[in-house]
């Protein structure tokens, strides 16, 4: 690769998380102690690791419920408020043109969000009802997502999400609290969640300054943090519990 082609190629991976005159600043310039851009670089970073995060967050959950067809220990209702919460963050952030990086990972949650309902009625033997909810579910997307969903509607919705999180989360608290384990539920995907929204905490301060949305992550982050110590506080227990769910299959 000739030497122009290298210049070229780190200028374009660097403005992926620099505007211009960042670049410019710390490339042409030589100038590293400038703190806006700095900020800029974090937000973007953490934006991205967000992203990149989302699309394997859920898949250990996924794995987990697949290999023993059972959505056990897995609380339905609170996967449909949180399939409810991010589907409408992910609405409102597009009808408000905010950037790629401050919302890319609402569309990979929402895929395996729905997945994960999908296969919990499925493995219940709920096989029309899981069919029906992926395809009202996909209309309901395509309305929000088309331009036509009035901005008080979508700023409603997204307001909503702070109740919705808090309910959705609680409801799986409560689950984990009377089975006295997690059952099914991924100690990774609770942990890459609950980083990945801290992670946007800054990135929606940094590039939107939208207080609504920096509310809704704030009370996930918290939410998230009160599932992630249930994981921990439960993880004998949890391993004893999936033994015998294991050795019982075998007999």
């Amino acid at each position: 690769m000739a030497e122009d082609e290298r210049e070229s190629l780190f200028m374009w991976l660097m403005m992926l998380f620099l505007p211009e005159e960042c670049y410019v600043e710390f490339f042409e310039e030589f100038n590293f102690f400038d703190v806006s851009c700095w900020k800029i670089a974090l937000s973007k970073g953490l934006g991205y690791y967000a992203i990149i995060g989302s699309l394997l967050v859920k898949i250990p959950q996924i794995i987990k419920i697949v290999n023993s067809k059972s959505g056990e220990g897995i609380s339905l209702l609170g996967v449909f408020l949180e399939l409810t919460a991010v589907s409408a963050l992910w609405a409102y952030a597009v009808a408000n043109s905010y950037p790629f990086s401050t919302y890319g990972d609402a569309m990979f949650l929402v895929v395996q969000t729905l997945t994960i309902g999908f296969l919990c009625q499925w493995f219940n033997d709920k096989h029309g009802q899981a069919f029906g909810f992926v395809g009202v579910y996909a209309l309901v997307m395509w309305f929000l997502l088309s331009g036509m969903t009035p901005m008080p509607v979508l700023a409603t919705l997204q307001g909503s999400n702070i109740f919705l999180i808090l309910v959705a989360k609680l409801s799986q608290a409560q689950t984990n609290y009377r089975n006295g384990h997690t059952g099914q539920l991924s100690a990774i995907t609770v942990f890459l969640l609950t980083t990945c929204v801290y992670a946007r905490i800054f990135t929606t301060i940094q590039e939107t300054g939208d207080l609504l949305t920096v509310s809704v992550y704030i009370v996930a982050a918290l939410a998230n943090s009160l599932i992630l110590v249930q994981v921990l506080y439960y993880w004998d227990a949890t391993i004893t519990y999936l033994d015998k769910q294991e050795r019982k299959k075998k007999l």
